[in-house]
């Protein structure tokens, strides 16, 4: 869809004269004929763009600015108004709830004012809603608006060649009617919503309690959210959790959601990378995080450890707090532990036992950075939005928006942290223009992460079922901002990449499917603003049942059972209608050989040599066989003609299905569960085929020994031959299964063998069949009247 199309589309009726005019724009950057069209040239050449049009343009795209800045500038004083009178309301409604509960406990005899009634909550609520919905498409207007004015800039300059966009920047910039930020909007209607909807009465307490409770399954789920859903989808969530706020007297400012965070690692080994990225049992990763701008004094140390299930325990995040400048003292070992925890021991405010706790984790991570020579790596910036009942933690959903990974090492010879444990040329000022493009990595997507605490076996609530199964989300499994920054930033030494590095070449965005989300009476499309697709060619839209993670995959999400899996393991685990085979790699070929390949050149040598032929005979003998394959004669299947299109066709009758195949010398890394039961059944398979074998063996020996003619012994030998290469065969493939196993490579053969089986029962029927053809041919089974025996002697009559 061309972007006019979409434009017209997706304008609000109420807004449709404040849009920019685009047609009008695209019109004007039209010169004339220099001749008139005629039936043996319907377009003829136009003339040059000149100074005269290019005034022309300019000053017809300064009044649709001027428009557009004077509408939004208006609309958005207007929401502020409705909610200062909403909050004046409320309020109000709230003092009667309070005065008439007053009057009940000091047994008077009437209230001075009438007690509010359901109606009244009632009415609150949908002239909340009301605004929540101007929010919501307030910030659609903005947002298509200005990729309109992107859009017919790059047009211009591209058809005209004379380059307006850096000087029209600066205009835009003059009139920042895109700029305008909508988290006080959605905090201030966050805390208004709450108490219409708990009448007066909302949940208070301590966020972080419940934290300790052990009778919980928590799990985790993680998200990639596009920029045209971010403002929505917080206005969804609202409806259901406020805003968590932490400080409740302190007016909003942008700089208190900032969260920012160093990760440290060996950048020798990345051994705390690869940890992370594998899910090895007992991975660390070594962070210090503070909250909001640079001044804040109060640093986080922070260890998160990995456990796999079948060790009975739950992965851990502990943490400490420590002053800003202690923590190069700190990291040097020049400051001891007990120095750190002195004066919280003085003050009391901790128990003796939750000090030593601290003590021994702050001991156990200033050993480890000095003794693995941990340096920082990657830092992580980020505006977060929490969602959760104060108390209350069994429901808790976080929002991370304007994700950017930064280059915090020295290695390339560049001084940006030097000795210090962060670098100070950039603070909390978003997107850091000032850092060179090689130091920066600005994440496309926001990241939400759903938090549940629910009692094994319980339901989450339906609301969040159905936010997870929206169009407004994507499921990441296992995403983690410190593996994807690490390996962005470090192209060229990192080798093993995360599974969900091919899907950023993915537009995750999705059609709406069902009426989901904060709704006005407008034409709803998949197609986004942002699509930087040009207007004259028409894009393909992915459709639902097309994309990698499409809304179907998320039925029966949350289902629990008796095995305790990571909800996002079970979203990883569930397969996909069509095709056996992972969609995104090809592990046989690109994880295991390939990767290999790669690797043994590293290492050169003979072993690359023996590699190398071992690849070249591996492709041989593919080819023969596929060459085989394409001459035998067997059935072929019939082309079907194209499937019926019922409503919108997307796609048309097209079906396509992307691999994705790593950069030379790199790998994807798939995510493989292995547990110590894996091996136990890999060995308890090898000992199955190993008892077939003696079997087999058993038989030809018995034949070998108490046979005497040539059948018997033909019989034997092909039994013993048999059983021979069964064994000999299950003893390469059980070698061959724990090594890959142990590298938690994902390749299929290691839990599904389709060609040893086959052929060891074709060769039993063959042997078989041959031994009864031959038996019977030489009259060795029943013995005739009259017949003599093989010692020569002569049968009766009867048997």
């Amino acid at each position: 869809m061309r972007f006019g199309e979409y434009l017209r589309s997706s304008m609000i009726k109420e807004y449709y004269p404040y849009y920019i005019a685009y047609d009008e724009l695209k019109k004007a950057l039209k010169t004339d004929f220099v001749d008139e069209p005629t039936s043996n040239n319907v377009k003829p050449a136009r003339k040059e763009w000149t100074e005269d049009d290019e005034t022309h343009f300019v000053s017809l795209l300064e009044s649709q600015l001027e428009k557009v800045f004077l509408f939004q500038k208006r609309k958005s004083e207007e929401i502020v108004d409705r909610i200062q009178e909403s909050e004046l309301e409320v309020n109000d409604v709230v003092s009667r709830l309070e005065s008439t509960a007053d009057a009940r406990r000091s047994s008077s005899a009437r209230p001075s004012r009438p007690p509010p009634t359901d109606s009244d909550f009632l009415l609150l609520e949908q002239t909340l809603s009301d605004i929540i919905a101007d929010v919501h498409d307030l910030a659609k207007f903005t947002q298509l608006n200005y990729t309109g004015f992107q859009k017919i800039i790059k047009k211009h300059d591209k058809e005209t060649e004379w380059y307006l966009k850096p000087v029209f920047a600066a205009r835009l910039n003059a009139k920042p009617f895109f700029k305008d930020n909508y988290d006080a909007f959605v905090i201030k209607l966050s805390k208004l919503y709450d108490l219409v909807r708990t009448k007066g009465n909302p949940v208070k307490g301590d966020a972080a309690a419940g934290g300790t409770q052990q009778n919980f399954v928590r799990q985790t789920t993680k998200y990639w959210v596009h920029r045209d859903n971010i403002t929505e989808l917080k206005l969804v969530i609202l409806k259901h959790l406020p805003v968590l706020v932490f400080n409740a007297s302190k007016e909003f400012e942008e700089k208190d959601t900032a969260i920012s965070s160093i990760y440290y690692d060996n950048t020798d080994t990345w051994e705390l990378y690869q940890g992370r990225l594998k899910k090895t049992e007992g991975a660390e990763a070594i962070r210090l995080r503070w909250y909001g701008g640079m001044e804040s004094d109060q640093i986080f140390v922070e260890r998160k450890t990995h456990r796999e299930d079948w060790t009975g325990e739950k992965s851990v995040k502990a943490r400490f707090a420590l002053k800003e400048k202690h923590v190069n003292a700190y990291l040097d070992g020049r400051m001891t532990v007990e120095h750190i925890f002195d004066k919280m021991r003085k003050e009391g405010k901790k128990s003796s036992a939750e000090i030593d706790d601290l003590e021994q984790l702050a001991r156990e991570i200033q050993y480890r950075v000095i003794t693995r020579r941990l340096v920082p790596v990657t830092r992580t910036f980020y505006h977060r939005t929490a969602f959760q009942l104060p108390g209350d933690a069994r429901v808790r959903i976080s929002l991370d928006t304007e994700l950017t990974m930064i280059r915090e090492d020295n290695m390339d010879g560049r001084r940006r942290a030097g000795k210090n444990w962060r670098r100070m040329d950039i603070g909390v000022d978003f997107p850091f223009s000032q850092l060179p493009p090689e130091d920066i990595d600005r994440f496309p997507y926001a990241v939400l992460e759903v938090k549940l605490q629910t009692q094994a076996g319980q339901e989450p609530p339906q609301w969040i079922r159905d936010l997870t199964a929206s169009h407004l989300v994507e499921a990441v499994p296992k995403f983690s901002k410190f593996i994807h920054g690490t390996a962005t930033m470090f192209p060229t030494r990192i080798n093993l990449l995360p599974f969900w590095f091919p899907q950023m070449d993915v537009d995750i965005r999705k059609p709406v499917t069902r009426q989901y989300g904060i709704h006005r009476p407008l034409a709803s499309t998949s197609i986004s603003a942002n699509d930087e697709d040009s207007d004259d060619d028409e894009s393909p839209v992915t459709e639902e049942g097309d994309t990698l993670n499409g809304n179907g995959h998320q039925n029966g999400l949350f289902e629990t059972n008796g095995n305790e899996l990571d909800i996002e393991e079970r979203i990883a685990a569930q397969p996909l209608p069509g095709d056996e085979d992972y969609p995104l790699y090809d592990s046989d070929d690109e994880s295991v050989y390939s990767d290999e390949l790669e690797e043994a050149r590293r290492i050169g040598g003979a072993y690359y040599a023996q590699q190398l032929a071992k690849h070249y005979l591996c492709r041989t003998g593919h080819a023969v066989a596929q060459g085989l394959m394409a001459i035998i004669p067997r059935p072929r299947p019939t082309s079907l003609p194209p499937p019926e299109q019922r409503g919108i066709a997307v796609l048309g009758n097209r079906r396509t299905l992307q691999r994705f195949h790593a950069p030379p010398g790199k790998r994807i890394f798939v995510p493989v569960r292995v547990e110590p039961k894996v091996y136990f059944a890999a060995e308890r398979t090898f000992l199955s085929w190993l008892e077939f074998s003696i079997i087999l063996g058993g038989i030809a020996a018995t034949l070998l020994n108490f046979g005497t003619d040539n059948v018997t012994l033909g019989s034997s030998w092909a039994f013993t031959i048999l059983a021979a290469g069964a064994l000999v065969y299950s003893l390469f493939l059980y070698i061959w299964r724990v090594d890959k196993i142990r590298k938690r490579r994902d390749v299929k053969r290691v839990y599904y063998e389709r060609w040893g089986p086959t052929v060891v029962s074709i060769g039993l029927v063959v042997i078989i069949l041959v031994n009864f053809g031959l038996r019977a041919r030489m009259g060795g089974f029943i013995a005739s009247p009259g017949s003599q025996t093989p010692g020569g002697e002569r049968h009766g009559g009867e048997l």
